[in-house]
Formats: C-alpha cells, sequence, structure tokens
C-alpha cells in the first residue's frame, strides 16, 4: 500500500510518465511520500539531512519520514514483538518476500530462512532493510537455536494432529513455522514442534498460499497478546 502523507504534491501528467490509456492519454501517477523539508530544518541526531535536502520518497510511515535508516531500525528494535517467523526455502520459495513485508508489519522480531540462503526479495518491497532476517542452513540448527532461545515452536501445516489455530492459545515467546508452498512442513520440522495449527477452511481448495497463512497466524498472535483477545 503507498503512503501518502497530507503534504504530498500530486503531479500532473505533464511532470511524470503514466501509463497510457485506450485513447492515448498519458495517466498520471501519484507521487510516494514528500518532498525537501521546508522551512528551518529540525535538531537531532536521527534526521538524515540528504532526505531533508533532497525529500523522502520512501515506503516508510509518516513518523519516519526525513528519519536516517539506523534510526528507524533502532526505534523499531525497541519495540518489536516476541513472536518470531520461520519458512523452509528448499526450493527457492517466492512467497518468502511477502512474509517478510507482513512480518516487518506486525513487528516480528526476526524472520528465520530455514534451509537455501538465497531468498526472493521482490515481494518484501524492501522492508527486509528493516527487518532482522537469520539463516539456518538445516532444520537441526533452528531447531537448537529455538531452544536455546526459549522459544515455543508452533507448526502451521495440516496434519492429522493438528489442532485450530482459531482456539489455541498461543504462547508469547514462540516461533511460527511455515513449510513450502505445495509441500508444507518438512516431517523434521512437524516433529520438533510442541503443536501443528491448522487454519479453518471453507471453500473447496485443501490449503492456502504460504504467504496468506502466515499474516492470519501473526494477527492471531496480535490479537491474543497486544489486544488481549481470548481465544
Amino acid at each position: 500500500m503507498t503512503d501518502l502523507p497530507p503534504n504530498t504534491a500530486l503531479p500532473t501528467s505533464a511532470e511524470i510518465p503514466g501509463e497510457t490509456t485506450a485513447e492515448g492519454e498519458a495517466e498520471a501517477k501519484p507521487e510516494v511520500g514528500v518532498g525537501p523539508w521546508e522551512g528551518e530544518w529540525p535538531e537531532g541526531e536521527h534526521w538524515d539531512p540528504d532526505l531533508l535536502r533532497d525529500g523522502d520518497r520512501r515506503n516508510v510511515v509518516d513518523q519516519y519520514r526525513y528519519w536516517k535508516h539506523e534510526a528507524i531500525v533502532a526505534d523499531l528494535d525497541s519495540k518489536r514483538h516476541e513472536f518470531h517467523i520461520a519458512i523452509e526455502n528448499w526450493q527457492h520459495d517466492l512467497n518468502i518476500g511477502t512474509v517478510v513485508r507482513t512480518a516487518n508489519a506486525f513487528l516480528a522480531k526476526e524472520v528465520h530462512i530455514i534451509g537455501r540462503r538465497r531468498w526472493n526479495r521482490r515481494g518484501a518491497m524492501v522492508t527486509d532493510r528493516y527487518q532482522h532476517v537469520r539463516h539456518h542452513p538445516t532444520v537441526e540448527d533452528f531447531v537448537q537455536w529455538a531452544q536455546g532461545e526459549g522459544l515455543a515452536v508452533i507448526g502451521i501445516d495440516i496434519f492429522p494432529d493438528s489442532v485450530p489455530l482459531e482456539t489455541y492459545d498461543l504462547p508469547k515467546k514462540c516461533v511460527l513455522v511455515f513449510g513450502q508452498e505445495g509441500p508444507g512442513l518438512t516431517p523434521e520440522v512437524h516433529d520438533a514442534a510442541v503443536a501443528t495449527l491448522s487454519i479453518e477452511q471453507f471453500g473447496s481448495t485443501r490449503s492456502m498460499n504460504a504467504a496468506s497463512a502466515a499474516a492470519i497466524a501473526m494477527h492471531a498472535w496480535v490479537r491474543r497478546h497486544v489486544f488481549q483477545q481470548p481465544v
């Protein structure tokens, strides 16, 4: 979603190129962000002089306009939530970028990539610059890390022993793990999980997109531990 602060200037079709309509006319596109700071510059180490001078066109909320990148990350680190997200990446899953973007939106502590180190960052929409991402080469390495951190490993998938996410009391300190699109969680993660949760579905298909499932599970954690909603 593109954010447009109140002082965002909307350029005309003559100022920027746009898409061409069926009639051959250029269709104007709104300009993202804000222009150069007007008036006397604010004081503080978190302000970025280049952005104050040239404008801030990044995909950030208004609170962080003109802030230095490292200042934004430091502020986010001071209030991150206590859940982590992990996704298995044995087949270069294209959902990972979207999961990272959603984890940033819900302010997850970290995102963990299990398996292949490389992942498609396009779906992250640059949010990986603000979200901590950790790599684990094997499931064993990931499980040892989670146990050392005192985090409950919670799998999200459809197994015979899965219990409904909607009625499960998610622990506050946990890591929600998602499998590849298609094969789902590996048996190794399923065996290591203290519980495997399924998301109730009412249509004709058996499963849903992994990135969509991740968003639902993260929101369930937020409802339980940020808004104190009982299961």
